[in-house]
């Protein structure tokens, strides 16, 4: 048996496994709320960190204060240090849609120890407990997305109905520049792939996730981990809170049809940016991690159309074969992101960028550039803390 041969195998092999055996992660669409009607309506306070999000948090806010949610709803948002006029913009959406309060809230200067997005959460919470002492539910939503008017009372049946301790949504990003069509849609399926969402789904399995767009926590439940503190290092935040509530129960993530971000990745660069700034996190900063990650990327994207086109033997069909079940999988993603089924031919392209875009996070991690997140450069001081909370 040639080298050719035995790679074939294994690619064929991966995407068996892929199909069949990964939870059905590319099967996932997004799914109708439960029929279930509260009485009454539990009430739900938002917090929603945002650091210079002028641009788009007044469309934001004018849909999260807009929403139809019989129960009380309270929103605090949290201006992280902003010096482009986010508060201001917040305000504005708030004296336009009366129908629910909205704080708005500076936050305190960034100790050590804590990502800026979860200390600014961390404030939030606080404000919340004074503003709204008897919510039961937490809305952890971004100051980039937008809510269809619905979105809260869909979030609230579907924890009701469920005794969910966390429903979180994939906000649907957007896809409008050519940069945005080919690496967008490839960016949820990888995210499915790795954190299968029938998994997380499952009261049983160990897997464990979330989208930190949209998280709908039970207040008791984020009360029982110690709160935001539980996490405070942690740059993956919305992952990582998963898990922590899973512990306390069951949890639900699933594909959102109208919760939308408003922030768009429209060059290339950005997009290569969205990649570098955590992937090296999600790998642990361990180099054989790294190793492995992109050999593996390789192997599942790359090697089926080179066996296809270049292969001998019974290592071109075998090859082909690996690379029909890789369109097979990218189907249903793009159906959701409405693009042509010819776009999965670029999918071995697109993973390429985005295994090059992990080897240059896990290189800006080594020049002390990690972790970049609006002029704050986080991932040195969390690798820190959570090698020292592990000893």
């Amino acid at each position: 048996m040639t080298g050719e041969v035995v790679a074939s195998i294994v690619a064929a092999g991966i995407w068996a496994y892929l199909l069949l055996f990964r939870g059905g992660f590319w099967r996932e669409m997004p799914r109708r709320s439960p029929d279930h009607t509260p009485d009454p309506w539990p009430e739900v306070v938002a917090v929603i960190p945002a650091r210079n999000e002028a641009d788009v948090v007044g469309a934001a806010m004018g849909a999260l204060l807009g929403q139809e949610y019989p129960g009380r709803f309270t929103a605090v948002l949290v201006d992280d240090d902003s010096n482009d006029g986010t508060a201001e913009a917040a305000r504005k959406a708030a004296a336009e849609n009366p129908a629910h309060r909205l704080e708005v809230v500076r936050n305190a200067h960034l100790p050590e120890g804590w990502t800026g997005k979860l200390w600014a959460v961390n404030h939030g919470l606080q404000e919340a407990a004074r503003l709204a002492p008897n919510a039961k539910y937490v809305l952890l939503t971004d100051a980039d997305i937008w809510h269809e008017p619905t979105s809260l009372r869909q979030l609230v049946r579907r924890a009701e109905a469920g005794g969910l301790k966390m429903v979180s949504l994939m906000a649907r990003l957007k896809t409008e520049t050519l940069a945005e069509r080919a690496l967008i849609p490839a960016y949820i399926f990888f995210f499915q792939k790795l954190y299968p969402f029938s998994w997380v789904n499952d009261p049983e399995h160990r897997m464990a996730g979330a989208a930190g767009g949209c998280m709908l926590v039970e207040r008791a439940a984020l009360d029982a981990i110690g709160g935001i503190a539980a996490i405070r290092n942690r740059l993956i935040d919305d992952c990582a809170l998963g898990q922590a509530i899973k512990a306390q129960g069951p949890v639900w993530l699933g594909l959102a049809d109208r919760v939308i971000s408003l922030r768009g990745y429209p060059r290339w660069s950005d997009a290569w940016m969205l990649i570098a700034r955590s992937a090296f996190t999600q790998l642990g900063f361990n180099t054989l991690m790294l190793l492995v990650a992109v050999s593996s990327m390789l192997a599942t994207y790359l090697l089926p159309p080179l066996l296809t086109i270049f292969g001998h033997g019974m290592a071109q069909p075998v090859g082909a074969a690996a690379w029909l079940m890789m369109i097979v999988a990218y189907q249903p993603t793009l159906r959701y992101y409405v693009r042509s089924p010819l776009w999965a031919l670029a999918l071995p392209l697109v993973a390429s960028f985005y295994t090059a875009a992990t080897i240059d996070s896990a290189w800006r991690y080594w020049r002390g550039r990690g972790g970049a997140w609006k002029g704050r450069l986080q991932a040195q001081a969390a690798a820190t803390d959570t090698t020292t909370e592990s000893v």
